[in-house]
């Protein structure tokens, strides 16, 4: 599978396949690198069936070096930079036998731990002579998981027939939205467009530079570019499609993008690091309505809960019990309404705001309060009542040269909300914050606000 994945990657010779740091890559060229990377790994006796870290900055080395340890049949383990404990945590957590640190413009560094990688699901792949793939949630409300894959069922997922794009890549390759787009693009002879940070400015100076066609990115960032003016600053003729995913969309996020890129389609994604990208249909480019492909894929509804069947799911957690039923269908915690075939995702489980009974779902609540003048970004959380058990929190950011007093911007937001919302609804407590409201992976982190 690996092999075929080279061969048809030489069949695009002279096309550009990576632009890094504004400058262009052939097919050509990136094979040149794996080419490379076969012989580094070769001259330390890297092997298949081992755990093998690929370390740094999104880059066609690190583009390569994927390629390449796929290709070798290692258990593959992306990381960004980390701080130094977070990264002891994953080495030790994935039984980590070599970490490999990528320098885009030097020589790469490769190290053995003298751990033995004996897990169960490792021993599983390669007695089945597979490469595989580790990957670490966000690790926003407790400790991360890790999750193990087939990378040979990854793979499986790239076919032939689509049209060739450019595509931005907004996601780091330690997350499955970024292999996704890494594996997607190239398979198709496809143009992958890096970007040095990940800032509404450098994002689309990226579009305008270089033709990007497709951007795929969360809706936490989607407000930030919406907050920033940068929509009337560059060109965005050549985009055509923005797709969204990692967590619930708020609805005037949604309406107002959908008015200043009238020309471009809106799609709502779906994915989770242990099912891989779902195949889905958007309603509409301003609704959140959205109907799951059942190419390699089933779900099924129980207690307004999403579970979901995968040709290419996780072999199971490294460090958790997976959450798989008798007939392989995994809980993703997703609690949604639907509408014959559509569905509208409400949020994680876990999220759900309890005010004396009453359920309240954050991305509605910060919907609302992102109408409220002068609010740039807002996160919605729940805080312990003696009253009610639970009542709803919001913290909020002021758009820039914005100055008001807690208390008016307080009274302000309670009052819209007052109009719009059922009373259980409205938020008890508003915290005016300068913090940021995301982690890395420009995902709310609900559980700090």
């Amino acid at each position: 599978m690996a092999n075929s994945l080279t061969n048809r990657l030489s069949g695009f010779g002279t096309a550009d396949a990576v632009v890094f740091d504004d400058r262009t890559y052939t097919y050509e060229q990136l094979l040149g690198m794996v080419a490379e990377w076969h012989d580094l790994l070769d001259a330390n006796n890297v092997r298949a069936g081992e755990v093998v870290t690929l370390e740094g900055a999104y880059s066609p080395k690190a583009c390569a070096g994927m390629i390449a340890l796929i290709e070798r049949g290692v258990v593959v383990v992306p990381l960004t930079t980390l701080p130094d404990a977070k990264r002891a945590e994953f080495l030790d957590v994935a039984e980590v036998e070599v970490t490999i640190t990528v320098d885009p413009d030097g020589a790469d560094a490769v190290r053995r731990t003298g751990r033995t990688a004996d897990h169960a699901l490792y021993e599983q792949l390669r007695a089945a002579g597979r490469p595989g793939l580790v990957l670490f949630s966000s690790g926003t409300t407790g400790r991360s998981k890790a999750s193990v894959l087939d990378f040979s069922k990854v793979l499986a997922r790239y076919g032939e027939g689509e049209k060739a794009s450019r595509i931005l890549s907004f996601l780091s390759l330690d997350h499955i939205g970024g292999i996704n787009t890494l594996l997607h693009t190239l398979t198709q002879g496809g143009t992958v467009v890096t970007v040095g940070e990940r800032t509404p400015d450098s994002v689309f100076a990226a579009i305008a530079r270089h033709g990007v066609q497709i951007l795929p990115t969360t809706p936490t960032f989607l407000n930030m570019v919406l907050i920033s003016g940068v929509l009337e600053r560059y060109d965005t003729s050549a985009l055509r499609l923005v797709t969204y995913g990692t967590e619930p969309m708020p609805e005037r996020t949604l309406r107002r993008l959908a008015g200043q890129l009238p020309d471009v389609r809106l799609k709502q994604t779906y994915g989770l690091s242990e099912l891989g990208i779902l195949p889905t249909k958007s309603r509409g480019d301003a609704t959140l309505w959205v109907k799951l492909g059942n190419s390699g894929f089933e779900h099924k509804i129980i207690d307004d809960v999403l579970w979901i069947r995968s040709d290419m799911a996780m072999l199971g957690y490294l460090n958790a019990p997976a959450p798989f039923d008798d007939e392989g269908f995994f809980n993703t915690q997703d609690v949604v309404e639907t509408d014959g075939d559509w569905i509208r995702i409400l949020g994680r489980r876990s999220e759900i705001i309890n005010v004396g009974g009453e359920k309240v779902y954050p991305s509605e609540v910060e919907s609302v309060v992102l109408e409220v003048p002068g609010i740039a970004e807002v996160t919605v959380s729940g805080r312990p009542s003696h009253v009610t058990g639970m009542v709803v929190k919001a913290t909020v950011q002021l758009a820039d040269g914005i100055e008001e007093d807690a208390r008016s911007v307080s009274r302000r937001v309670r009052e819209h909300c007052r109009t719009k919302l059922e009373g259980f609804k409205v938020p008890a407590l508003v915290e005016v914050s300068t913090e940021q409201h995301h982690s890395d992976r420009f995902k709310k982190t609900r559980a700090l606000a």
